[in-house]
């Protein structure tokens, strides 16, 4: 039996969606690496606060078009729309093949690591935990919308809880004096890879386009959950980074090989190590599962519009889930927990097509407002249009930093990304999609 989404999701739902991505466990791991690139403290908090209002400026864009069109898919549907069925195929394409799989997997990674900690009966690899994780979560999301958005709700308020606890902390720690003339060293290529960390640490909030047909009252509650998710993240990474600066001191954080840890420790050494362990599996699990709930919504779209993925486009009305794209992502983010490297290779091998998608979407705020001027838009962009046109800058410089970098350290990851696009291209040109949701009224 075939059903459709249904709206069942609150301000509050979607917003717990918003930050519980966000805020997975990547601010533990990338803020050291974001200190040692910029070499001071005001740099290291002007590069969070300026990540925060670039990612407004990309949430106002998506608030626009995600009240505009508030349908399952988001991105797919806008570039579907603006620049055609090619152009939102390659954005589904890439999101499952490459781009949600191994968001998944990163934070499932994460979460083992910590996981072992705790507890390690599966050797050293924590391969186990990572696909526990994605089993477990991706069968919670098939069950229901009501059980994904109960354990996201649940996991999202664990994590801030505790973010916030363990910034109290840092910051009641004696504050870490710097020996005079102690500071760090700054560059252009550290300035690129620090606004990569960073920007990829804001990542998720534009995930609610994703889910923009299952929202309650999407003409306000959109834009809400939009702007106050990102706002409230921005204010905790701040809040943390500060945290970090005081107890540890600059040269304290960029050498840290666990941040958080280190930072408790000062106040709590005997039960640190635990503590923040629990607390970065809770972060780690809300981020998969919140990528699991939306990721599925892309391919749903996907396979709703394209007969060569005609299985994903199914919604089942049984369990009120879009069952098979939820069992296909599993299953390739499974496959990628078996092959991936590092934390930082990850990133770098999806953030230029993240990007360059990023940049498109940007710009069909432009192009639809010219090709659809009779669709109603409960919502425009403030500021229109210098706030789309300051996070088109912003994209591009991140897909110009992104692609530079990766090709100076990590080439062959580039060519990896440009086989799994052309693969797409080719399934694309030899399949026939049948018209679906992304074109026309």
């Amino acid at each position: 039996m075939e059903g459709v989404p249904k709206q069942e999701l609150s301000l509050f739902d979607s917003t717990c969606i918003i930050v519980g991505i966000i805020i997975g466990a990547g601010i533990y791991e990338t803020a050291p690496t974001v200190a040692k690139c910029l070499g001071s403290g005001p740099g290291v908090m002007l590069a969070w606060l300026a990540g925060g209002l670039l990612a407004l400026t990309g949430a106002l864009c998506y608030a626009e078009l995600a009240t505009t069109y508030p349908r399952e898919g988001g991105d797919y549907i806008y570039l579907t729309r603006a620049y055609g069925r090619g152009s939102g195929y390659m954005f589904g394409w890439s999101q499952l093949a490459i781009v949600r799989p191994g968001d998944i997997a990163l934070m499932a990674f994460i979460f083992a690591r910590y996981a072992q900690t705790l507890y390690a009966p599966f050797g050293d690899r924590g391969l186990f935990y990572a696909a526990a994780a994605i089993m477990v979560l991706t069968v919670i999301n098939i069950c229901g919308v009501k059980a994904g958005k109960f354990t996201q709700n649940l996991l999202t308020v664990i994590k801030i809880v505790g973010l916030v606890a363990i910034s109290v902390v840092g910051l009641m720690a004696p504050p870490q004096t710097p020996p005079p003339g102690a500071s760090g060293t700054f560059s252009g290529e550290g300035l690129q890879l620090a606004f990569i960390l960073v920007l990829f640490t804001f990542g998720g909030w534009n995930e609610m386009a994703y889910v923009a047909a299952e929202i309650k009252r999407p003409q306000q509650n959109i834009v809400r959950g939009l702007v106050i998710g990102t706002v409230a993240v921005t204010a905790l990474y701040l809040l943390i980074n500060s945290a970090f600066l005081s107890a540890l001191g600059l040269m304290g954080l960029s050498n840290s090989q666990a941040v958080a840890v280190e930072m408790m420790s000062k106040v709590f050494p005997q039960a640190a190590g635990r503590v923040i362990a629990i607390l970065i599996c809770i972060s780690a699990l809300g981020a998969v599962n919140g990528l699991i709930f939306t990721g599925a919504r892309i391919s749903y779209a996907l396979g709703a519009d394209h007969k060569s993925f005609r299985p994903l486009g199914r919604w089942s009305g049984r369990f009120g889930t879009p069952v098979w794209a939820l069992v296909a992502q599993g299953s390739l983010s499974l496959v990628i927990v078996l092959t991936a490297g590092s934390f930082v290779d990850t990133i770098l091998y999806t953030a230029p097509v993240v990007w360059l998608f990023f940049l498109a979407t940007g710009l069909s705020v432009f192009v639809l407002r010219r090709k659809e001027p009779h669709i109603p838009r409960p919502y425009k962009v403030t500021a229109y249009p210098l706030v789309p046109l300051v996070f088109a800058a912003c994209c591009i410089f991140m897909l110009f930093s992104s692609t530079s970098y990766a090709l100076a350290k990590k080439p062959v990851g580039l060519l990896f990304l440009g086989a799994i696009l052309l693969v797409g291209v080719i399934v694309y040109r030899l399949s026939k999609g049948r018209r679906g949701s992304g074109e026309g009224e």
